[in-house]
């Protein structure tokens, strides 16, 4: 057997080597200048190096995003050029359906009773000064850095983030080689960012300011500008389709007679749940619906520019021949309701229509057109995102696990999770809510017609159990009724009914169990299914 050896990343046989040398002799021989062999194999040597660099990553994270009431439906261009092109999870969840929790999630691959994000309050330590000592120092784009991948932000990332009391437009999290990030919460027009540290105000012309386009516009310009010697890593969070729901002018006038869709919950008494669920109005008044449909027609609207986003993405890597090396997730960080259960709008809510949301992704060994069923958590994009890198996942503090074994079986071999947490830390005022005087104290979100959509014991922790045999929700509040609700989504996928005293004792004994064991887990813990 000959003896191998590397040359310019690609093996070569030491018998190889020799016959090349005696090519190049009778190349001389013949004349052929010794510079042009020399470009030659620089050439190659390039070329190696070029297929042996890491895989690019893309992640674009919508605001608010449904999956379950039709929150896709706009995305063609993103459902035929990221779904249709690789893998669509029919079953992904937001461990928490609230924004700065959630995306705090993303970023760390934790649980929130790990990372400590509770709400989207500076209290409730959204982007404050303990989460940038403790978790933000540790979060995925760390890690890329260090795996030598140009990071590139550009959008919402935690609702009080830049604000003066969280660090200010000079704070930039560890990780990321270019930052343009939105002061607070989402906006379209009228925003501050910080851009590598430095304010940058932004008024209302749409071809300047409008941030779908703007976020889309510098991820573009960011391609054109990179090393190509190096992998990339983009994270572009646009503020569709959370409210205040400004569509581009172009699209202010599509979908002008969709309504939100009356079916499932719509619009249904709370009857057998925490009281939250019981207290508004039903059936809803008018001045509900109008609102709640307008809501829902604007958000589809706000949609399109995203769809924009994916197709001009994708149109720019093919540009650059970077398309077949590179990897795009699509996704929300919690999902939301319009008048599910006479809720008017929000999220918050431990629901299907609540904590899920859209995921696809399409990438080198992923084959297209999947549709794949085993469930998949937010807190699995750091994990997953950090596998394709190539970081030896032991070395990392993750609650997650990675799914590249779930839509490249043949990159990786793993399972799938039968079970997993939900958990939700309520927000309230400790003072009467003038919207909604009749409550008192302790809620938040109130609308007008006295409609509240959170509170301090909207406090709650569940266990999701979904496999071949299980289709289950067990959910716990902690308040002074210590409610109980349980569901089961194959005879009941709405959950119209809360079946806690129809079950089997042993099996909510059981599910009590699971639960207490997930409410506390760390890293390996979290991934324990015995």
């Amino acid at each position: 057997m000959e003896r191998q050896v590397r040359v310019c990343g690609g093996p070569m046989t030491a018998g190889l080597r020799s016959g090349a040398g005696e090519t190049s002799r009778r190349q001389r021989q013949r004349g052929l200048p010794a510079a042009l062999i020399l470009l030659t194999l620089l050439t190659c040597c390039v070329r190696c190096a070029e297929s042996a660099k890491p895989s690019n990553i893309i992640l674009i994270l919508a605001d608010d995003q449904d999956v379950q009431l039709g929150g896709m439906t706009p995305m063609k261009k993103t459902k035929a050029l990221i779904g249709d092109a690789g893998a669509t999870f029919v079953n992904a969840f937001t461990v928490t359906p609230l924004c700065c929790p959630s995306r705090s999630s993303i970023l760390t691959g934790q649980y929130p009773h790990n990372h400590e994000v509770r709400n989207n309050s500076l209290t409730g330590n959204c982007s404050s000064p303990l989460w940038q000592k403790g978790p933000e120092s540790a979060t995925f784009p760390i890690y890329l850095n260090k795996q030598k991948y140009q990071t590139f932000f550009a959008g919402k990332y935690l609702n009080q983030y830049g604000k003066k009391d969280a660090g200010d437009v000079g704070h930039i999290p560890p990780g990321w080689d270019q930052w343009h990030a939105l002061v607070g919460n989402s906006q379209y027009y009228n925003y501050t960012l910080s851009v590598n540290g430095k304010e940058e105000k932004h008024g209302d012309s749409y071809e300047k300011d409008y941030l779908t386009d703007l976020i889309t516009n510098r991820s573009l310009h960011f391609l054109d500008d990179r090393s190509p010697q190096h992998p990339f890593f983009l994270m572009l969070s646009p503020p569709a389709p959370h409210s205040p729901w400004t569509a581009a002018p172009q699209y202010q006038k599509e979908f002008s007679d969709v309504k939100a869709p009356r079916d499932g919950s719509f619009d249904k008494p709370g009857k057998d749940k925490h009281w939250l669920l019981r207290q508004p109005i039903n059936p809803m008044p008018n001045s509900s619906l109008t609102f709640l449909d307008n809501a829902y027609r604007k958000r589809w609207q706000t949609l399109l520019s995203v769809d924009d986003m994916v197709e001009k993405l994708v149109k720019k890597l093919d540009s650059v021949k970077e398309l077949d090396n590179t990897y795009i997730f699509y996704t929300s960080d919690n999902g939301y309701h319009t008048g599910q259960f006479s809720l008017p709008i929000d999220k918050r809510q431990l629901y299907e229509f609540d904590i899920r949301i859209p995921l696809m992704v399409r990438g080198p060994g992923i084959k297209p057109n999947q549709t794949l069923q085993a469930p998949v958590l937010n807190i699995d994009l750091a994990p997953t995102i950090l596998d394709i890198s190539g970081v030896n996942l032991s070395s990392v503090n993750v609650d997650g696990q990675s799914f590249l074994s779930q839509m490249a079986p043949s990159l990786r071999n793993g399972s799938a999770r039968p079970f997993f947490l939900v958990e939700y830390t309520g927000e309230g005022h400790p003072t009467t809510d003038p919207a909604c005087p009749k409550l008192g104290p302790g809620l938040s979100q109130c609308f007008p017609d006295c409609v509240c959509e959170d509170a301090y014991n909207n406090t709650y922790a569940c266990v999701r159990t979904l496999d071949k045999e299980h289709n289950l929700q067990y959910c716990e509040f902690a308040d002074s009724e210590s409610f109980v609700e349980v569901y089961n989504l194959t005879s009941d996928p709405h959950q119209l009914e809360n079946i806690v005293k129809k079950v089997d004792p042993a099996v909510l004994q059981a599910m009590n169990q699971r639960l207490i064991k997930l409410q506390s887990c760390v890293g390996n813990s979290c991934r324990d299914y015995k």
